[in-house]
């Protein structure tokens, strides 16, 4: 695993965070290999419970690193799977909630793998820009399909058609953020709400995480499905420490649960 991706874990939070200042966080393939890596390993152990993905002081990533990137220029789904293709599969399928901390600079696939996370915080001076067409290149990682569904068709074309930069207060107006925090404890504070997520049932999380995400169905299938996999949780040992802590009046622990 290169030492341009660093992987930290503590009370139930990996922390996956570029590590490549000098050079704006650009990616390359092998920290891309090593994103995928850390969601892989994360996605399987139980002692983890979320993940943070975040850059450095001022600066999230400037995206690809063009020098690497045409070297060995990805084809998505064209047979091999290249690393950048293992990280996206990686992250659509983390079972875990992943969230990304943007404090500066987000650029490219800094911006659009956001569009995959559970939730998202930046600071004041981050910056959000999708230059795809300016490079003569097309949309990617489903953005062209995922940011009209957020922002609607005609302010997603401000981003992938223009290359327009948004600063965080209209990220956060546009919903493609959830809120804007101040610098100073940034990462502090995110770490807070990731320890929120990591005291909840996991069994529980991951339920709510995969229906969240699951494409949209005839509402009545979908009230359906969740009465299923409600009755299934009140069978839980979950639900059976949450029951027996409210009724003792004390804060549940599910800290043996995985």
């Amino acid at each position: 695993m290169t030492d341009l991706i660093s992987v930290s874990d503590a009370n139930g939070v990996r922390t996956l965070r570029f590590n490549r200042l000098e050079k704006k966080n650009a990616i390359t393939r092998a920290m891309y290999a090593a994103l995928a890596d850390g969601l892989e390993e994360a996605n399987t152990r139980a002692d983890i419970r979320v993940v943070i993905i975040a850059g450095g002081e001022g600066c999230f990533s400037a995206g690809n690193d063009m020098m690497d990137f045409m070297e060995a220029p990805p084809h998505i789904g064209g047979g091999e799977t290249p690393a950048v293709e293992r990280f996206m599969i990686a992250l659509m399928g983390c079972e875990k909630p992943v969230i990304a901390a943007v404090d500066g600079l987000a650029v490219g696939i800094g911006t659009t793998l956001l569009l995959h996370c559970d939730l998202v915080y930046a600071t004041n001076r981050a910056l959000f820009t999708t230059p795809f067409v300016n490079l003569a290149l097309a949309p990617e990682f489903g953005s062209s399909q995922i940011l009209p569904g957020i922002v609607g068709r005609a302010v997603a074309s401000e981003m992938l058609l223009l290359g327009a930069k948004w600063d965080a207060k209209k990220a956060e107006a546009k919903n493609l953020i959830n809120a804007v925090l101040p610098p100073d404890g940034f990462e502090a504070a995110v770490q807070e709400i990731a320890q929120q997520i990591a005291q909840l049932a996991p069994g529980a999380v991951k339920t709510a995480k995969m229906l969240i995400n699951l494409p949209p169905e005839d509402i009545k299938e979908r009230i359906v499905r969740e009465g299923g996999l409600f009755a299934e949780q009140l069978r839980t040992d979950e639900f059976k420490e949450a029951a027996t802590a409210f009724m003792e009046r004390r804060a549940p622990d599910f800290s043996k649960f995985g």
